[in-house]
């Protein structure tokens, strides 16, 4: 089957197959694209948020095929305007408020546009310097930011590398600590390690001992409470080492989280690093989303202790403007990580590696190739400053404390647990339900579910 459109001729379409790059052609397609984004934001308020289409919409209403011949860019804008966008759940819309902010912005999206159009494959620093260098010149600019200590920094004794998702970055680290700690056990007590975090911890925790080829069986949810704000306590996380310690355990890694997914809940790093310590086990900080709070200094304190951990890490995609994919992680020990992770072959050979005097970030992950994500980074940090920054960031914050003010002040609901940061977790008081069991009416008469 061909077009969508069955006017469109083969004769009505000539396309350069000599050139798939044509710099003219490239301009005209890509200011209509362009054009076509701006016009999509300007006017993303009028659709609905979540996507109302039902499963396999758009296998009705595509051809069974590929198109054999041509189509010109116009008819394919109209085909995303038609079928693509109805089935789109508009993350970037003001009247969205599921699972975490994606918080797009020009300089973010832009820096995209330029990392694809130079579509460079930086696996080593050889195969494009540029990249490879912007990358740890940004990630140490952020850490500063954050007020990482200096031995998580490439100025100092550690470094940092952008991953594409929390998920890596746990993942790496966790292998990184699995075969610290066999290192000095035996690889045959790989079925004895365990990983702890909390009732709280992020899903991808569990994934990650999964991949990694650790036991399910020795993964530690520890239980946490209301009465705590959902953090995990230092006491409970020595009782629960101590316990497997005594069944002949070894504990080998604790992922803390800085604003956990159902409430913000922010695990004390300090205490929690000193009983670690105690047991030599790998501490990681996940701070995919409150990460990016941190660089106001009036939220500091939330990642104090940084300096006894082994890695901590946020997502830039989440909270400070920046397209998807790009997962800040430090390190410590960057030897820890590419003992693990590092592999070669004939072809990847080259002086610059062979010298040590260059960074060859498919070390630091688990892929080889890899993106130029640190120039849509960079261009966020370049184009908004540290200032404009944090000010963007508390304003959220201050509609967040408005938003908790309007739910106080209402007896039908209640703030379940403290605000941190840009999130106010809130339910309606089940004496509210019972007296309205379809919902609760509000003084206009409407209904809230």
């Amino acid at each position: 089957m061909g077009s969508l459109y069955p006017h469109y001729e083969e004769e009505n379409y000539s396309f350069n197959t000599a050139n798939l790059l044509n710099p003219e052609e490239f301009r005209r397609q890509g200011h209509m694209i362009i054009d076509f984004i701006a016009d999509y934001y300007q006017n993303m308020e009028k659709y609905p948020v979540l996507s109302q289409v039902q499963p396999d919409y758009l296998a009705q209403l595509l051809p069974k095929s590929t198109p054999n011949i041509p189509e010109p860019i116009e008819t394919i804008l109209h085909d995303i305007q038609q079928y693509i966008i109805p089935g789109i759940t508009h993350w970037q819309s003001p009247n969205y408020f599921a699972y975490f902010p994606s918080s797009g912005s020009i300089a973010g999206f832009l820096g995209e546009v330029l990392s694809t159009g130079f579509n460079v494959v930086g696996f080593n620093w050889i195969s494009s310097p540029a990249a490879t260098e912007l990358e740890f010149v940004t990630m140490d600019w952020l850490g500063q930011m954050l007020g990482l200590p200096q031995s998580f920094l490439f100025s100092g004794t550690g470094g940092g590398v952008i991953q594409g998702t929390t998920c890596e970055a746990i993942l790496c680290t966790l292998v990184a600590a699995r075969d610290q700690m066999l290192a000095k056990v035996g690889r045959e007590n790989m079925g004895k390690l365990v990983i702890y975090g909390s009732d709280q911890t992020h899903c991808a925790l569990l994934k990650a001992a999964k991949v990694a080829g650790l036991e399910c069986k020795n993964f530690r949810a520890i239980k946490t409470m209301r009465s705590t704000a959902f953090q995990l306590s230092a006491e409970s996380l020595r009782t629960t080492i101590r316990l497997d310690v005594e069944a002949g355990l070894i504990p080998a890694f604790l992922c803390a989280t800085i604003g956990t997914t159902s409430t913000t809940a922010v695990d004390p790093i300090r205490s929690l690093s000193e009983v670690t310590k105690e047991y030599g086990m790998w501490i990681h900080v996940d701070a995919a989303y409150a990460g990016s709070a941190c660089i106001c200094p009036e939220y500091r304190h939330f990642i104090d202790g940084a300096e006894n951990v082994n890695s901590f890490s946020f997502n830039a995609h989440k909270w400070f403007f920046t397209t998807l994919d790009c997962c800040c992680l430090w390190v410590k020990d960057p030897g820890a990580l590419t003992k693990s992770l590092s592999a070669s072959a004939e072809f990847l050979k080259n002086n610059a590696s062979d010298s040590k005097q260059v960074v060859d970030y498919k070390d630091w992950q688990i892929t080889l190739s890899r993106r130029f994500r640190s120039m849509k980074l960079w261009l966020v940090l370049r184009s908004y400053g540290v200032e404009n920054l944090r000010n963007f960031l508390r304003s959220h914050v201050k509609m967040a404390k408005r938003f908790q003010q309007l739910v106080e002040s209402d007896n039908r609901f209640e703030v379940v647990v403290p605000r941190n940061f840009a999130m106010v977790s809130f339910r309606v008081l089940p004496t509210t339900l019972k007296k309205e069991p379809n919902g609760c009416k509000s003084e206009s008469g409407n209904i809230c579910k």
